[in-house]
């Protein structure tokens, strides 16, 4: 099997291109086995994915892999979990965003800390909720203090667009943005990615599968409509209404099924492939509960796609009317559907 590639993200800082996500972890989707998401750690770091996604609202998942680094340091070595790299995100409730302080700001940077088991936290991801209540440049100047202070490595941003990258960047050095970003969703393509070439801003990508709606899974069933328990499918599924309904998400995997059967893998592997191989994507994340998932997730590796395969995926595309509009835009209208479903104060429920 091919070996997961890495990515210099700045000098002195190396991920891996596919990085295990932690949301799936948060408890949102069905109970966690925890002892057994942490000891997986191991068997991730041994497949070559040596870089973990979470987020302080991630209920549980910082301690998790906290664990996971204990016990990869006592079966590999202190040196292999030195090697891992843990990305956190720091995301302050709606409700607290005109009082933060310095002081907020540092409890749950250290509490991070503490979760992990790290004197310094790799990466941190920040975001603001409100563009129209102000702060966003005092936050990222603190953690900027913090990661002079030795606190922090690297900083960056998740669900920024380019008004709000532009924002910030006077007052900290931003190494990545985490946003949504899929062949459904193609919204960090254009002037976002070329923000973020020209000011040195990797994309780290997430929701590479729409949630698992791009895989095989789906092809062939009827329109499930919006009744999901689970939240993040209903996320991805008004995603699939943006890119044109259901007929039309239905006949972007029958052309991904068509090249999975040329090229071998699936279509979870084509999808993924697809983003790996896009140059403005630098890392994908990939939801993987428990490492019986690996063997499927790593079938991505050994997919090569031709000038044609990309043709056909683009033909579907443009047939598409959305989504549009900025990154992260449709998310941030509470007043919308995308924005509706979307819970603002999650840092003290994961305290």
């Amino acid at each position: 099997m091919t070996e997961v590639a890495t990515i210099t993200l700045r000098p002195g800082y190396v991920a891996s291109r596919l990085i295990r996500g932690g949301w799936q972890l948060a408890g949102g989707h069905g109970a966690v086995e925890t002892a057994r998401a942490a000891d997986d750690m191991i068997a991730f770091y041994d497949a070559g994915i040596t870089t973990f996604d979470c987020a302080d609202i991630y209920t549980g998942v910082e301690e998790i892999y906290g664990e996971g680094l204990r016990l990869l340091a006592n079966q590999r070595g202190a040196e292999a979990a030195a090697q891992v790299k843990i990305h956190t995100k720091y995301v302050p409730d709606y409700d607290s965003l005109a009082d933060l302080s310095p002081a907020d700001i540092r409890r749950i940077i250290t509490r991070s800390c503490q979760r992990l088991g790290r004197d310094r936290l790799d990466l941190v991801q920040f975001y603001w909720w409100a563009p129209d209540v102000p702060g966003v440049e005092k936050m990222a100047a603190y953690l900027a203090t913090l990661q002079g202070e030795g606190l922090i490595d690297r900083i960056g941003v998740t669900n920024f667009d380019e008004a709000r990258m532009e924002q910030v960047s006077g007052a900290v050095d931003l190494m990545s943005n985490q946003v949504q970003f899929s062949l459904l969703d193609r919204r960090a393509s254009g002037g976002f990615a070329d923000w973020c070439r020209a000011n040195d801003v990797s994309i780290i990508a997430f929701g590479v599968l729409a949630g698992g709606f791009l895989t095989d899974d789906w092809l062939g069933q009827p329109d499930p409509g919006f009744d999901f328990e689970n939240r993040s499918l209903i996320k991805y599924r008004l995603i699939i209404e943006e890119f044109g309904g259901w007929d039309a998400f239905q006949a972007l995997l029958g052309v991904l099924r068509g090249i999975a059967e040329r090229r071998g893998g699936d279509i979870a592997a084509v999808a993924t492939r697809a983003m790996l191989d896009d140059p403005d994507v630098a890392a994908c994340i990939i939801g993987a509960r428990y490492a019986q998932h690996l063997p499927r997730l790593l079938k991505a590796l050994d997919v090569a796609l031709t000038d044609e395969d990309r043709a056909a995926i683009a033909a579907i595309q443009a047939q598409a009317p959305g989504p549009s509009g900025p990154v992260y835009g449709l998310e941030r209208d509470k007043t919308g559907p995308h924005g509706r479903i979307m819970k603002y104060n999650l840092n003290e429920d994961a305290a």
